[in-house]
């Protein structure tokens, strides 16, 4: 008699072991991600000190939050710009855009979300709450600017907030980059990479921890699907994802295009992966998004 147990016995053991132990990690991980991104951002940087009338600003959010933000005046007529940050950043992380978009004369307005940054919160929400912070924001920036085209640039979650809640939002234009199609993909996708060689499980224990948290924060998955909110943007979209993106692989990034309305476009960043696009090929990203954004913000000028 064979005293050890049968193959199959074993791979199920196995396979109930890495289950365990990727479950344990990946719900450190998930609760992780939910724990607020609150610090101070520090003073206004010396570059957006020195143009007149820039300024930090304030304002309320149905979020519950008082928003901080910066605020860059423009030239008067050359369009508006919100930029929205990702996940546990803040809008320092944005500042490489703001600095290309005054250049070119855009007023910018770069808000912190709830929960991040100077903006007090109790968890990040994914996009759910922070949406309340993009209408308030975007509205905000109108109410400074009122005469003026205004486009948004969502960075993931940023992106996402552009989608979800009571949005999309109502802007002249939308850059969308590395936005998950739904909370599902996002988490599997970012589980697979964190787990290593237990990644296979990721498809199994997403679902499970996605309520968990859900729950906790008071946010179900269905609240968290872009896919199906893009295709309601009338407005002109561009749709960016770095070709080597984990968190948001390129196929995912494509089928969120897919579903939006034309006019649009879609910049596949060559080597870029869940990054600072901007940061990863600031010349080229000037010149696309720089591009787009006057062709929508700008169309009377030749």
């Amino acid at each position: 008699m064979s005293l050890h147990p049968p193959s199959s016995f074993r791979r199920d053991a196995l396979l109930t072991g890495s289950l365990v132990a990727s479950t344990w990690l990946g719900s450190i991980g998930c609760a992780t991600l939910a724990r607020p991104a609150l610090g101070s951002v520090g003073p206004v940087p010396t570059w957006v000190e020195q143009k007149a009338g820039a300024s930090a600003v304030e304002f309320d959010s149905k979020s519950g939050s008082r928003i901080h933000a910066w605020l860059i005046p423009g030239r008067l007529g050359a369009g508006a710009v919100l930029l929205l940050h990702g996940a546990h950043e803040n809008r320092l992380r944005m500042m490489g855009r703001a600095r290309f978009l005054h250049a070119a004369g855009y007023t910018v307005l770069a808000p912190d979300f709830q929960a991040h940054g100077e903006s007090p919160g109790k968890f990040v929400s994914f996009g759910a709450l922070e949406s309340l912070d993009a209408l308030a924001s975007l509205e905000f920036l109108r109410a400074q600017a009122p005469k003026e085209r205004v486009a948004v640039i969502g960075v993931s979650m940023g992106g996402a907030a552009a989608l979800l809640g009571p949005g999309p939002l109502h802007a002249d234009a939308l850059v969308l980059e590395s936005v998950y199609p739904t909370i599902d993909d996002a988490v599997t996708d970012r589980l697979t990479v964190w787990l290593g060689p237990l990644g296979f499980t990721a498809p199994a224990i997403s679902p499970m921890l996605i309520s968990g948290v859900g729950s906790e924060i008071g946010v179900a998955n269905t609240d968290l699907r872009p896919i199906d909110r893009i295709g309601q943007v009338a407005e002109p979209v561009m749709v960016i994802s770095g070709s080597k993106d984990r968190y948001t692989p390129l196929a995912e990034a494509t089928a969120l295009f897919d579903q939006a309305r034309s006019p649009k476009e879609f910049w596949a960043v060559i080597g870029a992966g869940h990054e600072d696009l901007h940061e990863f090929t600031p010349g080229e990203y000037e010149r696309r998004v720089g591009e787009f954004l006057a062709r929508w913000l700008r169309p009377t000028e030749p």
